[in-house]
């Protein structure tokens, strides 16, 4: 942990940093602002401003601390790539930064194209995800966790390479996805991007079990 140490304070500060951008606009937001929105883009939940501003980056960061000291606390934590281990450190602030400063933006009258943005954020993470899978060696946090896999170094090196392959494909489906979100409906971009990253993870889980049905 103690190598981490400055890390963790790094990203656990970034994370909370929509709390000081919300204190310097406190004056200029309104009483109650959207917080959530439907498979349509349409707002369908609001919150307070005072929740707004300190609830949601507090859990946001109470969810990277949690998920920091589960990776570093892994009996298998040296078989983590690192530039994966740099993933895990990342991607809660960077949603805390975007989730957030889409409600600011919002509050303010500016319009996002939330289910675009979402497509795109999600798709990179994908094919981040997928571009270090077959390097990745067994460990109990990141990965295709399964009986399987965990049982075998074979079966668990032959799905993460192909799953590896899988992911970056349909990252790079939902990332134009999103892009194409200027033309599609809402409801045309939601139902691509979750049915192109079930599919990555059925084929994956599928052929891990073939594997082990197999003897690998």
């Amino acid at each position: 942990m103690k190598k981490y140490r400055k890390m963790i304070i790094l990203t656990t500060l970034l994370t909370g940093l929509p709390i000081l951008i919300g204190l310097i606009l406190w004056s200029k937001l309104p009483d109650s602002m959207a917080t959530h929105w439907d498979v349509n883009g349409q707002a369908n939940g609001w919150s307070g401003k005072g929740t707004t501003v300190f609830f949601l980056p507090c859990i946001l960061m109470i969810i990277h601390l949690f998920a920091v000291f589960m990776t570093l606390n892994d009996p298998k934590k040296t078989n983590i790539h690192k530039k994966t281990m740099t993933i895990i450190f990342w991607i809660v602030p960077v949603i805390s930064i975007l989730m957030n400063g889409v409600i600011y933006l919002d509050a303010f009258g500016i319009k996002v194209n939330i289910s675009a943005a979402v497509s795109i954020l999600m798709g990179i993470l994908f094919m981040l995800l997928g571009n270090y899978m077959p390097k990745l060696r067994q460990n109990y946090t990141i990965g295709i966790k399964l009986p399987w896999t965990l049982c075998s170094e074979e079966n668990w090196y032959r799905t993460h390479r192909l799953g590896g392959k899988l992911f970056i494909v349909g990252g790079i489906l939902v990332v134009l996805d999103g892009i194409a979100g200027i033309w599609l409906e809402d409801t045309v971009i939601f139902t691509i991007m979750i049915g192109a990253l079930l599919i990555c993870i059925a084929i994956s889980m599928g052929y891990s079990f073939w594997l082990f049905k197999k003897g690998i």
